[in-house]
């Protein structure tokens, strides 16, 4: 119920996915792979569309390849990716960085060693930013 109360007060469209929890380390290598390139927000985009609006089976790699349809990416695009040993390897590494920092589940913000979790805390994340000044 929070998270549809969260969307409606922010025009965000969701729905309540039945295949939820799936197995994301495929999306999350993905992410990581395209992390500070031009098609890493289309690929978001395209992901969390097909998982929270068209309730998508994500652990179904056709499902993937429909969704990866949207950011303009293939089925053969994304497994090179994320077979790729440096994609691993940096997923492993922010991992282990995110945990050494305290996080602890999805979504946490932090501002500067703050840590804020959940999307319920984004007005806390910005009354912080708002106070931050180094």
């Amino acid at each position: 119920m929070d998270l549809d109360r969260f969307a409606r007060r922010h025009g965000i469209p969701f729905q309540s996915n039945p295949h939820f929890p799936i197995n994301t380390l495929a999306l999350m290598r993905g992410a990581a792979g395209l992390k500070g390139s031009a098609r890493f927000m289309p690929y978001l985009e395209a992901i969390f569309t097909a998982l929270w609006e068209r309730v998508r089976n994500l652990s179904d790699p056709a499902e993937v390849a429909a969704a990866l349809s949207a950011a303009d990416m293939t089925q053969e695009e994304f497994q090179a990716l994320i077979t790729d040993s440096d994609v691993k390897a940096k997923l492993l590494h922010s991992t282990e960085a995110a945990l050494q920092r305290g996080v602890f589940g999805a979504p946490s913000f932090f501002v500067g060693d703050q840590i804020f979790f959940g999307q319920d805390r984004l007005d806390w994340v910005e009354e912080a930013l708002a106070g931050w000044t180094s």
